[in-house]
């Protein structure tokens, strides 16, 4: 497998390398934008839930923008450039903000630039490897990214701690973004982009195979009980984590994301993604369960956080490889538009009753709605999204 991951293309290191600088410049930022609203700017969680509201609608849309766009103009490079000079540059104009409503409009235009670039690049990457290393390829994307979202909040701790003020950390993620733009001017698109089949340009799903719509339907209903993960973290206080180690908690997540992602993802590759898809959503739905559970003991709670850390390791990467396979030739940023729109649109109903049920009812009843999506959407993946080619799970 070693072998395997270093002979992947330079495009695929090189984007990897990309995405853990942004990221890294974007988690310097993002954990602490509610302490920068409520101390400089006092506004409160109602003016937090907008902007990022509006943040995430947005960038959804774009994906899909984006998406059907790279499919028709074949030219994928300037999209993902275009879309980390918008965030790079936006970001740090947080700290010259003087209310609420200029960090939507900052927040929006960040949000954009992700939208711009993120279908056209995870096309990028499907059309660079062939088939069977789609899998160990998202994966290793997706761990260097999680590795961003780990030294990000730990530069920006250690940069608190040496007494910097919010606004020049803000500042100061403006150095990797600006990295990052660097070194997207040197992607290169594979040769063999331009021979793919033309499709007629359309913003609907005419041309994408039965099975592919049929997954984006399972993946809906299994987003809609994926609710923010904001939810865990304050589970976890409840049941009796202490409040200093809930980062920490939250750290390890990423640190098992950024080492396993690529080992799990790539076992996809030989066993098959919707095997692989469903034992992940399997391990969800009993994560959820037991963090439902009232009488979970602190130490349950951690391995539970365990196998949650090790569930996100094994799907972000495998899902987005089961896209690229389903997709056919010349509609693959298309297909990655419309399954990353779906994913970010539920986000929000997804978030809204899991914390209406949360407060109104109860923790319990909570977890398990979303347990109860992922063995919903376990069940007709088994059985219905490729019922045509494939008659049992276990083939």
């Amino acid at each position: 497998m070693v072998k395997t991951i270093l002979a992947l293309p330079r495009t695929v290191w090189l984007i990897g390398i990309i995405s853990f600088l942004n990221d890294a410049a974007s988690e310097m930022v993002y954990p602490l934008m509610p302490l920068y609203l409520a101390t400089v700017l006092m506004a409160g969680p109602k003016a937090l839930g907008i902007i990022e509201g509006i943040a995430e609608a947005s960038s959804s849309i774009f994906k899909l923008v984006s998406g059907v766009i790279v499919d028709r103009t074949k030219k994928a490079k300037p999209w993902i450039v275009l879309g980390y000079v918008l965030a790079g540059f936006s970001r740090p104009l947080i700290a010259i903000a003087n209310s609420w409503l200029w960090v939507v409009a900052i927040r929006f235009t960040d949000r954009m630039g992700k939208g711009l670039r993120t279908s056209p690049r995870d096309a990028l990457l499907a059309e660079t490897v062939p088939e069977n290393q789609r899998g160990v390829t998202f994966g290793l994307h997706r761990s260097m990214d999680n590795a961003g979202a780990v030294i990000g909040p730990l530069l920006a701790a250690f940069l608190l701690a040496q007494g910097m003020p919010i606004q020049d950390i803000f500042l100061w993620a403006i150095i990797p973004a600006v990295i990052a733009i660097g070194l997207a001017l040197y992607i290169q698109e594979p040769s063999q982009t331009s021979a793919l089949t033309r499709y007629r340009f359309s913003w609907s799903l005419q041309g994408m195979p039965i099975e592919f719509k049929r997954y984006l339907i399972v993946a809906a209903i299994f987003a809609l009980g994926n609710s923010s993960d904001m939810f865990l973290l304050l589970r976890a206080k409840e049941l009796g984590v202490p409040q200093e180690q809930i980062p920490l908690l939250w750290a390890a997540i990423s640190l098992i994301t950024t080492i396993f992602g690529t080992p799990l993802s790539a076992l996809s590759d030989t066993m098959g993604r919707k095997r692989f898809i469903l034992i992940a959503w399997l391990a969800f739905a009993l994560f959820y369960i037991g963090m439902g559970l009232p009488s979970a003991s602190i130490y349950q709670v951690f391995g539970l956080f365990i196998v949650y850390g090790l569930f996100k390791a094994a799907i972000e990467g495998v899902e987005k490889a089961l896209v690229a396979d389903l997709a056919p030739k010349g509609l693959t940023g298309t297909a990655f538009g419309w399954f990353n729109l779906i994913n970010g649109l539920m986000l929000l109903p997804a978030s809204i009753i899991f914390g209406w049920i949360y407060e109104s009812i109860s923790p319990f009843y909570a977890f398990m709605f979303s347990g109860s999506c992922a063995i919903i959407a376990f069940f007709l993946m088994a059985f219905w999204v490729f019922k045509r080619s494939e008659r049992n799970f276990f083939i």
